[in-house]
C-alpha cells in the first residue's frame, strides 16, 4: 500500500515503542493543553523512554525558546534537554539565514523564540521596520499579547519588497480554554494588508522536516500528532509513518472526512497508543472489520455492525471504509450515526 492510497490505518503486531527509534512529538494539543500535562502524557513517555525510544518535541508554537519548552516539560515530569526540542523558530531561522547574509537584520513579529532562533543562526534581530539594509521580515506566534502594531510594522516592511517569512501557518492553536487563533490567523492579517505571500518554514513543509531530522538524526521516526494538516501532512511529506492521538484538534468526524496526504498510518486515543501494538483493519464481506465492529459504506453514509467492541476499533474500522469509499479524495459520506454509536 502506497501512501497516496491508504484506505485506512495500518495494524502492527509489535507496539510502536519499540517499532520506531525516535517518536517526533507535537506539544500542543499532544502532550500538553493550555500548559497542564494530557491525561496519560507522562507516565507513556516516561515508559517509551525507559525501553529504548528517543523522544523528540517538534512544535510549531514559535513563541518559547528550546530551553523554556524543555524547562516547562521537566516542570510536568517528563525530563527533557533543549536539544530534544525542535521548534518552527528554529526552522524558518535556517531558511532565511541560508537566503541572506550572515550579520543581517530580521524584523520579528513574535516572541522570544524566534530572536534566539536568528541569533543562532548569526542574524541580528530588529524590531522597527524602519531599521537600514533591513534583509527579512519573520512572523510567529506572539501570543494573546502580541500588540495589533506589530502586525503594521510587519506590513509597513512587506510592502516596500522586504522579503516575508513565517514559522507556520496554523489558524489555531489548543489551549486549556479551547481553541484559539494561531500565527496563520496573524499571517492572514499582513496578508491582507500587503498582498504578498511569505515563504513558510513550519509542519508540513519541508524546512520543518529538514530541521528535524538534522537535529535527531532519526533512522525509523514516528510523528505522533493531532492535527491532520500540520502533524499528519508533515509525515506524508516526508514519506514517515504517523501516530494521530484524539486529544488536540482532530475529532473522529474530520479523520474520516480525511483526504490522502492527512491519513495517519495509526489512530490511538491518547499517547498510551506508543505502549502498544495496533490493530490490524481487515476486509470483511461488503465491510471492513477490526475487532468487535464492522463498517460498510453503503448509499450516501457509513454504518456499523457490532455491540460490545473497543469504540476506538469502531473508528478505525470507519476509517477504513470511509477513505475506501473516497479514494483519492475526501469522504462525503454520513457518519453521524456511526459515530453516535461508539459515543465519538
Amino acid at each position: 500500500m502506497t501512501r497516496q492510497s491508504r484506505t485506512g490505518p495500518a495494524g502492527s503486531e509489535r507496539s510502536l515503542h519499540q517499532a520506531y527509534d525516535t517518536a517526533l512529538l507535537d506539544l500542543d494539543g499532544v502532550v500538553y493543553a493550555g500548559g497542564r500535562a494530557i491525561a496519560h502524557a507522562v507516565e507513556s513517555l516516561g515508559t517509551a523512554r525507559a525501553e529504548g525510544m528517543h523522544l523528540a518535541y517538534v512544535t510549531n508554537n514559535a513563541l518559547r525558546t528550546p530551553d523554556a519548552v524543555a524547562e516547562h516539560l521537566c516542570e510536568l515530569g517528563i525530563p527533557t534537554e533543549a536539544r530534544e526540542v525542535i521548534t518552527s523558530a528554529q526552522a524558518v531561522a535556517r531558511l532565511i539565514a541560508d537566503q541572506v547574509a550572515a550579520g543581517s537584520k530580521v524584523l520579528v513579529i513574535g516572541g522570544e523564540g524566534l530572536r534566539v532562533a536568528l541569533r543562532e543562526r548569526g542574524l541580528v534581530p530588529v524590531e522597527s521596520a524602519d531599521e537600514e539594509d533591513l534583509a527579512a521580515v519573520v512572523q510567529g506566534y506572539g501570543g494573546p499579547e502580541l500588540a495589533w502594531g506589530r502586525f503594521a510594522e510587519a506590513s509597513y516592511a512587506v510592502n516596500r519588497g522586504v522579503p516575508w517569512y513565517a514559522s507556520n501557518t496554523d489558524l489555531t492553536i489548543p489551549g486549556a480554554r479551547g481553541i484559539a487563533p494561531g500565527n496563520g490567523a496573524a499571517v492572514e492579517v499582513v496578508r491582507i494588508a500587503t498582498g504578498a505571500e511569505p515563504q513558510v518554514a513550519g509542519k508540513p513543509l519541508p524546512p520543518m522536516h529538514r530541521e528535524t531530522v538534522l537535529r535527531t538524526g532519526a533512522q525509523r521516526p514516528l510523528v505522533v500528532g493531532d492535527r491532520l494538516d500540520t502533524d499528519i501532512e508533515g509525515a506524508f511529506n516526508g514519506d514517515v509513518d504517523s501516530l494521530l492521538v484524539l486529544t488536540g484538534v482532530t475529532d473522529a468526524a474530520r479523520l474520516l472526512r480525511a483526504e490522502p496526504k492527512h491519513r495517519p498510518t495509526y489512530v490511538d486515543r491518547d499517547l498510551r497508543g506508543l505502549l502498544t501494538g495496533q490493530p490490524e483493519v481487515v476486509a470483511a464481506g461488503d465491510g471492513f472489520r477490526c475487532g468487535a465492529w464492522t463498517a460498510v459504506a453503503s448509499g450516501d453514509g457509513l454504518t456499523l455492525r457490532g455491540e460490545e467492541g473497543d469504540p476506538l476499533d469502531g473508528l478505525r474500522a470507519l476509517c477504513a471504509a470511509a477513505w475506501t469509499a473516497a479514494g483519492e479524495g475526501s469522504s462525503k459520506l454520513d457518519a453521524g450515526k456511526a459515530l453516535a454509536r461508539l459515543g465519538l
